[in-house]
């Protein structure tokens, strides 16, 4: 299987799972004022799954390494923590201050990745793929933050 056949998957899956972001950040702009706190939730609900969901992605690249005792690989099981610890206050918090929390998670994750990209050993594919995910879904975060802003 050629490389880019390898990743198509990952890229459609990828890509579907944008729908959940797109549809409840669009439907705070056009569903009706009362279907809003649910929409709301939905977004921050789908957006804290996620972002646990990278962090597991990380915790799986550091249970394959090839020393994990080290130092350094310490720092990586606890980065690949951080997500879910930020995306549970979130969902607590709700509201704007929890869709700031998620959007910051995902600039974090993103920013570890660019970092580390080197010692992470991350297929070519995927920071191009994470790159758009993490623009559409800051885009999203963005729409929901200025609904909530201006009411």
């Amino acid at each position: 299987m050629t490389p880019a056949m390898e990743s198509r998957l990952p890229w459609q899956l990828g890509l579907g799972g944008l729908v959940p972001f797109l549809a409840t950040a669009s439907g705070m702009w056009l569903a009706p004022v009362a279907w809003q706190a649910a929409l709301l939730m939905a977004f921050l609900a789908y957006g804290a799954v996620i972002l646990s969901f990278l962090g597991g992605i990380h915790w799986g690249l550091v249970m394959i390494a090839p020393r994990p005792a080290e130092v350094a690989t310490r720092g990586r099981w606890l980065a690949s923590m951080a997500p879910s610890l930020l995306a549970w206050p979130a969902l607590l918090v709700g509201g704007l201050a929890g869709t700031g929390l998620l959007a910051l998670g995902f600039v974090l994750v993103m920013g570890l990745e660019q970092r580390h990209r080197q010692r992470l050993a991350l297929p070519a594919w995927y920071l191009s793929l994470r790159w758009l995910l993490t623009l559409v879904v800051l885009a999203c975060h963005g729409l929901v933050i200025w609904r909530l802003a201006v009411g």
